[in-house]
């Protein structure tokens, strides 16, 4: 019936009551009348049609209406997150009581407002209540929680029984149990998180607040005691014994999750034999356990300024799956035979056991590579090192030929002190070392998703989409305001099109913040079952098989490989299996990616804030990075950037143009626009709110030194 109602509602571009609905299916008992209404509910609830308030139904693609989950800013107003269109702007005033991630119906009420399409929330489709963060208080004596979250903007009641261990102070965490109006919630505290002076409290009540935990279940732990400390003489059967082969690791200083190592030789033939092998953490992550549930719940470890919360528990992570040096490893390895043109001959793929010679770190490598200074222990590894200096500039060079658009956007490294206070931000390094790396990794992603794309078996790839040709001529448009030309024409189809505008562009001052710009115009790189290539790598067929350790996706690809290579089960069962589950997992995986990135984002922000509270009163020289009609974002040269609200440019008063994205003083025509150098003084900043707000340095002028002359004589 539900395929008849669907039918029904999609060929007429109508509305149709129950009655009707009845009359037209024919439909005559009260079962099967009752049958109707079920189907209706539930094709409501999962907004595949739309329920009028003239209770009627009308399919929802051909209704003037819109559906998708809104992002609730700060400051009030929200935006509809569409898949395949333009975002829709909502004002406060049309909320219409939706809170941040809630699913909404909303109505277009203007479709060009400057360069967004205006709606209106017409009914909340569900609510999404996450976990509530927040400080335990009492307000007029009655318990409560004052949430961390300005966009939660409800009341929060909690359940008596969950509060007899907090006491005021108390960082905590709760579950929403129902709405009890429009206003508020009732809650019940789960985790109690610490004291809000507590040491790293404050990064960890963000990590909850998107729903990551920085401890693991009692039964992941017990799991853990059937794995051992050490590879044992069982674990090598069917392996190749690399142990002998001169292997090592190359990270940062402070990594203690290694899942990558390389080797190199010179063949005969004058081609590159290069190895890239990755930790086997699919060996000891299997599916059925509680290890393996946890660690695709999780998707991915979560990189924060002073901790890390793991995907895997540390017996895993910083242990057996770790390819620490000077002990035997399980390993999958891909080696790889490259001509000098960067062309992978042949490969191989298979399970193997290592031992690392040495845990080297990119400061150290870097030292020799680009200053040719040997630090200790690094001596007999020069040769290595310089070999593979050779190889990754060819493949580098390989990939720009491509057209692999290289954006080279800069990083901020905040540095903390044993409190978790920042005590300095720069910005982090990417040398040679780190090139180097870069490009073998991606090297081997290549070789392992192409080796199992041509058997036409389900497998997870790694993909990004071509970007919207709008979205590209919004941006060309920019740049031409800015006076800019770019020369050649730019076809958004081709990544080396991008690449050639971007090339245009980097003498320019504000490169960086242009190539950020473009980079937003991009659409974002996914997991998923179907291969449509990765753009921005000009890749044509792309995985992740480099970090298993850290990515739940990798870990799969592991998985794939045992099944099909390994145990050459290629069988339909397996088959059929992989097919249904392998789009649900792509799915999460990308969700939760994108979790981990506005998490670290989030504590990023948070502690940027502390570090200039600081520095309240200094002053600074930046770049305007962002225009907006309340305001310009000022970036300072180690990525922090503030706000300076229109009200805190002084002298004039400011029109906003949006075409050229700048700010225009009515009477002296002064223009602040994307890109101009400015000085600035930090005015106030908050680490509870995550903001930092500049004011414009106003420049000495004439007039105001004869007024402080007569002050002086006055």
């Amino acid at each position: 019936m539900k395929d008849k109602i669907l039918n029904l509602l999609k060929q007429q571009d109508k509305a149709y009551t129950m009655y009707e609905l009845k009359d037209m299916l024919g439909l005559n008992t009260t079962e099967e009348i009752q049958n109707m209404l079920k189907i209706l509910a539930e094709l409501e609830s999962n907004l595949t049609i739309y329920h009028t308030n003239k209770d009627k139904y009308m399919a929802f693609e051909y209704s003037h209406l819109k559906k998708g989950k809104i992002s609730v800013s700060e400051k009030g107003f929200g935006f509809v997150l569409m898949k395949d269109e333009d975002d829709i702007h909502v004002d406060k005033e049309h909320l219409n009581g939706a809170i941040d991630g809630d699913m909404v119906i909303v109505e277009i009420i203007s479709k060009n407002t400057g360069a967004k399409k205006e709606g209106r929330v017409l009914r909340i489709a569900s609510r999404s209540y996450g976990p509530i963060i927040g400080e335990y208080v009492l307000i007029n004596g009655v318990p409560s929680i004052k949430v961390n979250d300005n966009k939660f903007n409800q009341n929060v009641v909690l359940t008596k029984e969950s509060t007899k261990d907090v006491v005021q102070g108390h960082i905590v965490v709760a579950n929403v149990i129902k709405e009890l109006d429009r206003n508020s919630v009732l809650a019940e505290i789960t985790n109690i998180v610490g004291h809000k002076n507590d040491v790293g409290v404050d990064v960890e009540a963000i990590v909850y607040k998107h729903m990551f935990s920085p401890k693991f279940p009692s039964d992941v732990l017990e799991e853990l005691k059937d794995i051992p400390d050490i590879v044992r003489k069982e674990d090598k059967i069917g392996r190749r014994d690399l142990t002998d082969e001169v292997i090592f690791t190359i990270d940062g200083d402070d990594t203690k999750d290694i899942d990558d190592a390389i080797s190199i030789k010179k063949l005969k033939n004058g081609n590159y034999e290069l190895g890239v092998h990755i930790a086997d953490v699919s060996y000891y992550v299997k599916p059925g356990t509680k290890l393996y549930d946890e660690a695709y719940e999780r998707g991915t470890s979560v990189y924060l300024v002073d901790r890390v919360i793991p995907m895997l528990p540390h017996k895993l992570s910083n242990g057996i799956c770790s390819l620490n040096p000077n002990v035997e490893r399980l390993a999958q390895s891909c080696v790889m035979e490259i001509d000098s043109k960067g062309n992978v001959i042949s490969h191989d793929i298979f399970e193997s056991v290592i031992k690392s010679r040495i845990q080297m770190t990119y400061n150290k490598v870097n030292k020799w590579l680009d200053e040719k200074i040997i630090e200790d222990g690094y001596e007999p590894y020069t040769n290595d090192l310089s070999l593979m200096k050779e190889l990754s500039d060819i493949l580098r060079k390989k990939r720009e030929s491509n057209g692999a658009i290289d954006f080279d956007t800069d990083e901020a490294k905040i540095l903390v002190d044993e409190n978790g206070k920042p005590i300095d931000v720069v910005l982090r390094n990417r040398a040679s070392g780190e090139k180097m790396i870069e490009d073998f990794m991606i090297v081997a992603n290549e070789t392992v998703a192409s080796h199992v794309f041509y058997m036409s078996l389900p497998f997870v790839y790694r993909v990004h989409g071509t970007p919207k040709e709008e979205k590209i001529n919004d941006f060309l448009d920019f740049i031409s305001s800015l006076g800019y030309k770019v020369t050649g024409k730019v076809n958004p189809n081709y990544p080396s099109s991008i690449e050639n505008v971007l090339s245009q562009l980097r003498d320019k001052k504000e490169y960086k913040i242009l190539s950020s710009l473009m980079l937003r115009a991009m659409q974002k790189a996914v997991y998923q079952p179907d291969n449509i290539g990765h753009f921005g790598l000009a890749s044509k067929i792309y995985t992740h098989f480099t970090s298993p350790i850290r990515r739940f996706p990798d870990t799969t690809v592991h998985r794939l490989l045992r099944t099909y290579l390994y145990e050459n089960d290629q069988s339909k069962k397996t088959i059929d299996y992989f097919k249904e589950y392998l789009p649900l997992l792509t799915e999460h995986a990308s969700l939760k990616e994108k979790d981990a990135v506005e998490c670290e984002r989030e504590v990023e922000d948070m502690k940027m804030a502390e570090y200039m509270m600081d520095h309240v009163g200094e002053e600074f020289t930046g770049m305007i990075s962002g225009v907006t009609s309340f305001g310009l974002f000022v970036q300072l040269p180690n990525m922090i950037e503030g706000l300076v609200h229109i009200s805190d440019i002084k002298g004039d008063y400011y029109n906003y143009d949006e075409k050229s994205m700048s700010l225009i003083g009515q009477k002296t025509k002064t223009r602040y626009r994307i890109g101009d150098e400015v000085t600035v003084i930090c005015k106030s900043a908050s680490k509870e709110e995550s903001f930092i707000d500049f004011e414009i340095k106003k420049e000495s002028s004439a007039v105001d030194e004869e007024e402080k002359e007569i002050k002086k004589m006055g």
